[in-house]
């Protein structure tokens, strides 16, 4: 009896803190319905030949300049496995489990890396990040390459089709 007392005490208890995780999430997702969805990919995006494709990890897209800032709504804090595409223009990142999400290449403000932010804490300089506008929201997407040579080829690659910096 004593087991399975303690075995329905565990249940419940794990129940109630996947309860309030899922709370807690929805809540930012209500908070942040005021973000623009992204653009949807442009038609015909699965024929064309992309400059570059890096496989790697989805991490998450934050308030710029705030790492631990996650963006729940329109799903983009759903880390997952990806393959980031970079086109001529603009970068999808096809995510697994998760819809593609695709950044224009004129709505790109910076690239860099950064050793972390909500979701992957890494060596230094060990993600990808992408700067860009999301409507009138500056987020960073940050993209862990599978092979660390790929992540400098990916941001080359992003370098050449994103706009002139903006003064």
């Amino acid at each position: 009896m004593d087991q399975l007392t303690t075995v329905l005490v565990t249940v419940i208890v794990l129940a109630v803190l996947f309860a309030l995780l899922r709370r807690g999430w929805n809540t930012r997702v209500r908070r942040q319905a005021g973000i623009a969805a992204p653009p949807a990919p442009p038609a015909g995006i699965e024929e064309r030949e992309p400059r570059l494709v890096v496989p790697g990890m989805y991490v998450s897209t934050t308030e710029s300049g705030a790492p631990l800032e996650r963006i729940a709504a329109h799903g983009l804090g759903v880390r997952a496995r990806a393959r980031a595409l970079v086109l001529d223009d603009g970068v999808l990142y096809d995510r697994e489990g998760a819809p593609a999400l695709f950044v224009p290449a004129a709505d790109v403000v910076a690239v860099g890396t950064s050793s972390g932010m909500v979701g992957k804490f890494v060596e230094k300089d060990g993600l990808a990040v992408l700067t860009w506008s999301l409507g009138s929201t500056v987020v960073d997407t940050g993209f862990r390459t599978q092979r660390a040579e790929d992540k400098r080829r990916f941001l080359a690659a992003v370098e050449a089709i994103a706009p002139a910096p903006r003064s």
